[in-house]
């Protein structure tokens, strides 16, 4: 039985989820991995089956919440959705005012995790290693893809939800760099800032079937090769590095709603060209300190996790 205590923190993690999907190069679903909430979070989804469905068409209310585990999935959606309705303009403000400090802490976020996330893997093996490489590969790949231009009609707005959704719940694949590469990112953050219903009825829409049909693939593939997945899903957030390294030089860009100038792809630098090639300091000494703050949080939600598991098992047994 959760207590209020337990709904805050899922809220909190919601919120946390939500704020990472914004930034192109984070993942949501990095976020539930090192909450130790990614299985349960794709069971929950998993659960909306017909028969879940006949229960609400049934009226059954009450049987239709305990199915889909309507207790874990409430406060966990509030928590994503006021965080992406909210964080969106604080979070893309930082990164516009501070990108180096900011790209230094989710650097040093997502390596940390995907330690954490091996140590899940409970056998090693050739094909565990080559299973992480290939996930490496896959990341860099994607994050390598230059932006295109894309039509602006709702059918497409549909399938780049679709799309989305299937990388914002995979570890270390960003579901805003995927919309950056469909072109639709800018499109989707004006919508979700001005409240355009329509745009977002009809993103969201996609969003839900891509949800409902690639969860279940990922729940299959994490029972019948857990160790492969698991090496998988780390090798997806080690290749993400690529686009989350905290220096870069500006290569393409667009204009916003107001005219003015944004860079839509960007060039990695290391930090002795950085100074030369853009005048600007490359900050090492922040870049580390925001990257150990990165490490350190990761460190201590796997300990407060860990102590509340603990004290569950204490009390039930």
């Amino acid at each position: 039985m959760r207590t209020f205590k337990d709904y805050f923190l899922l809220f909190l993690k919601g919120m946390g989820m939500g704020s990472a999907d914004v930034v192109p190069g984070v993942s949501g679903g990095t976020i539930a991995f090192i909450t130790g909430i990614y299985e349960e979070l794709l069971h929950s989804i998993n659960s909306f089956d017909p028969q879940a469905f006949k229960l609400l068409f049934s009226l059954k209310f009450k049987e239709f919440w305990i199915k889909i585990n309507g207790a874990f999935l409430l406060p966990l959606v509030a928590g994503i959705v006021l965080s992406a309705l909210t964080l969106a303009k604080i979070i893309t403000f930082l990164l516009d005012k501070h990108p180096i400090q900011i790209w230094s802490f989710f650097f040093g976020l997502i390596i940390i995790s995907s330690i954490s996330v091996a140590k899940e893997i409970t056998k090693w093996n050739i094909y565990t290693v080559l299973s992480c490489l290939f996930g490496i590969a896959i990341a860099f790949v994607i994050t390598m893809v230059t932006p295109s231009t894309t039509p602006d009609e709702l059918w497409f707005v549909f399938i780049c939800g679709a799309i989305a959704i299937c990388a914002m719940i995979l570890p270390g694949i960003s579901g805003s760099f995927i919309l950056l590469i469909l072109g639709k990112y800018a499109y989707i953050m004006s919508a979700l800032k001005n409240l355009d219903t329509a745009v977002i009825a009809v993103f969201a829409s996609g969003c839900i079937i891509g949800l409902f049909t690639f969860s279940r693939v990922i729940s299959w593939f994490l029972k019948k090769f857990h160790n492969y997945a698991i090496a998988l899903l780390a090798g997806f957030m080690i290749g993400s590095l690529n686009k989350i390294w905290p220096w870069k030089k500006a290569e393409l860009f667009r204009f916003n709603s107001h005219g003015e100038q944004v860079p839509i792809f960007e060039r990695n630098l290391l930090p002795t060209d950085y100074m030369t090639e853009t005048g600007q300091s490359p900050m090492i000494i922040q870049a580390i300190l925001y990257m150990a703050l990165g490490f350190m949080m990761v460190v201590i939600m796997e300990k407060i996790a860990f102590a509340i598991k603990k004290a569950k098992q204490k009390s039930e047994s």
